[in-house]
This record gives structure tokens, sequence and C-alpha cells, in this order.
């Protein structure tokens, strides 16, 4: 098994505040180059004007430019790109399962302790959240019903004739 994948992608990295952002990973600065080299070695073929112009502007079915809510042009990432990205992303989740597997496989009895550790070490937190939860639905609920009950407190009152003077 291969633990220098592995480690670099646990390895600390200096943050990097690029723009936008596809899968979370930065579009021109990570994306852009990763296929630019895949396209180099021929591992894919996404066309040469999409990572030329991986931004483009958004259309409506019937071809007018598509805006937000907010009144802002919608913006989209080219279609090989996002689907080139998307498979990336499946075939990343695939394998860290499958490095998963293994280690529980060839390693059975300390993967059974860490994760038996792990349960134990997270069960006062699970407890702590669901009684903070409980808690926090019931001052909740008694809020609602003193609003409720504050609400109608008028409409229980009955007013009282008082006799004018004529």
């Amino acid at each position: 098994m291969e633990n220098s994948y592995i480690k670099s992608l646990l390895a600390p990295r200096a943050k990097n505040t690029g723009g936008r952002k596809v899968w979370s990973i930065d579009l021109e600065t990570v994306w852009l180059p990763f296929f630019t080299a895949t396209n180099t070695e021929g591992h894919t073929a996404i066309p040469l004007d999409q990572l030329g112009a991986p931004l483009r502007l958004a259309y409506n079915q019937d071809g007018t430019v598509k805006f937000s809510l907010s009144g802002k042009p919608v913006i989209r990432v080219a279609k090989d790109i996002s689907d080139a990205v998307r498979l990336v992303r499946e075939n990343m989740a695939a394998n860290l399962q499958s490095y998963a597997n293994a280690v529980a496989t060839e390693n059975a009895d300390g993967y059974g302790a860490t994760a038996r550790a792990s349960a134990q070490a997270g069960k006062p937190i699970q407890d702590a959240d669901a009684r903070n939860l409980s808690d926090a639905i019931m001052a909740q609920a008694l809020a609602q019903a003193e609003a409720v009950a504050e609400a109608e407190a008028p409409k229980n009152t009955k007013r009282e004739r008082v006799a004018v003077p004529a």
C-alpha cells in the first residue's frame, strides 16, 4: 500500500485564498494546471477553449443571459472541467474507502482498537450534545408557549362595563 500519497494528503499546507472554487478547490491555481497537465500527458481531452476560458456566462433555455435573484449574471464552470472535477472527486472518495478497507483488513486489531477508542472518546461529547439539544428544545417550546399565552391573554380578559353618569 502506498503510504506516501496518504501522508501527503494529510500534510499541512499553506492556505490559498484564490478565486473561484470548484469542489472547494481553487480553479485557477489547482484545477487548470492539473487538467493542463493531464491533457498534456493524454489522460484527459478537455477542449482547449474550456481550459482557456473556464468560466462561462450562463444562459436561459431561450438563449438570454441568466441572472440570479439578486440581479447578478450567473457564471458557470465549463462543462468538461466540471465533469472532470466530479470524476476526480468520485475517484478520490473510492480511493479513500479502499485505503480504509485495506488498513482494516491488514491491521484488523489496530483498526478495531482505534475505532473502539474513538467511539468511547466521543461518547461524552455525544451525550452532552444530546442533553444540550433536549434542553434547548424544551426552552424553545416554553418560550413559544409563553408567547402564545401572552398573545391570547388580552382576548381572555373581560372588560367590565362602567356606567357613565349622564
